[in-house]
């Protein structure tokens, strides 16, 4: 996919061109037509004149501006955002695969995708026409463009060579399979799990739809939390195949405020927009966002370290009561400053027996 959108973001400047090329032949009806009222095709002229009728013509004198010609108009209409609204009938590309999604444990949807992307392209492209506006239809006539001045075997080609000269794989929870075998229970399934794995570490040719891939200098990365379990409960071919371990520490107050305000995507930027979608304008203060990231931590301290996924509970039980109210208070604006934190959380916290319900 990284591969295929670095090759579709080089081709875009031509694909947008021949997209807006096949926008004006089906405004002036000339292929890929627009339906009229009797079901059949507008001829060029009452298309032009359609279009052309929906603005007065500006007043120029002929001797400084000839008077441009009814494509280069419709062209410079159409780059100006003019006819998005437009209606407009193109010839768009479907594969005629269909998929039935499959339910059921162990990444069996998964594998429902996989087998559409294996044989969507044994099936040949249905092509059919659909009305749609302007904007949509370049937005699709683009994409089409863009895929047709691709080369999918060279897009597979070099996608498998990074794999295999930069490939990183992270391995998680590697402490839920580390076990010697004792020749009865849970421990010689998890050293099966550990022979399986072996060869791909140490280096393997793996078959993928793609394509074979080997795996000789792929980084592998493995990651565990080993708090009832050791790396050395590990098998010994496993083990040599990590050879650098670090310890890391567990998050503390700061960690738990670069979360809260540092990603795109942070919590605090989350439930600010869900609440403003209904009505109610949620505010932090930076010392707000500093008690929640205190309290996050004094649970982790009091009941079980669970890391930043006690972050997700506090700010639930933070703002159950304005979440439940939102309707009926907004508009409303609501700072969250540590006075607000401490009183939505005190009762909590100071009862542990309830924390480890609730928090």
């Amino acid at each position: 996919r990284m591969v295929r959108e670095e090759k579709v973001q080089a081709v875009r400047e031509r694909a947008e061109r021949r997209a807006i090329e096949r926008i004006l032949n089906a405004l002036q009806g000339r292929g890929e037509g627009r339906p009229g009222p009797s079901g059949g095709f507008h001829s060029i002229g009452e298309t032009m004149a359609a279009i052309l009728q929906q603005r007065p013509p500006e007043p120029v004198e002929e001797e400084e501006r000839p008077e441009p010609s009814g494509r280069e108009e419709l062209r410079r209409r159409l780059l100006a955002g003019e006819l998005d609204k437009q209606i407009v009938e193109i010839e768009v590309e479907e594969s005629r695969f269909m998929t039935v999604p499959i339910f059921g444990s162990g990444g069996m949807e998964e594998l429902g995708m996989n087998l559409q992307d294996m044989l969507g392209g044994m099936f040949p492209k249905q092509r059919r026409r659909r009305s749609v506006t302007v904007a949509e239809a370049r937005r699709i006539l683009v994409d089409q463009e863009a895929e047709r001045m691709i080369d999918m075997d060279q897009v597979t080609g070099e996608a498998i060579d990074r794999a295999e000269q930069s490939g990183i794989i992270f391995v998680d929870e590697m402490d839920k399979i580390a076990g010697r075998e004792r020749g009865v229970g849970p421990d010689v399934s998890r050293e099966g799990v550990q022979r399986g794995l072996l060869p791909i570490v140490e280096g393997s040719t793996v078959m993928t739809k793609y394509g074979p891939v080997r795996t000789d200098h792929i980084l592998f990365i493995a990651a565990g939390a080993f708090h009832t379990s050791k790396p050395s409960d590990l098998i010994p071919e496993l083990q040599g195949r990590f050879p650098l371990r670090v310890n890391l520490s567990a998050l503390g107050e700061e960690d738990f405020v670069r979360i809260l305000t540092e990603p795109q995507n942070s919590l605090i930027r989350q439930y600010a927009a869900l609440m403003a979608t209904e009505g109610v304008e949620l505010e932090f203060t930076p010392e707000g966002i500093a008690e929640i990231a205190r309290v996050a931590a004094q649970v982790n301290e009091r009941t079980e370290n669970i890391g930043a996924r006690r972050l997700h509970t506090i700010m639930e039980r933070l703002l159950e009561e304005v979440s439940f109210e939102a309707s009926d208070i907004a508009p409303a604006h609501i700072t969250v400053t540590p006075d607000y934190v401490r009183q939505q959380l005190a009762d909590v916290i100071q009862d542990q027996d309830l924390a480890r319900y609730i928090l």
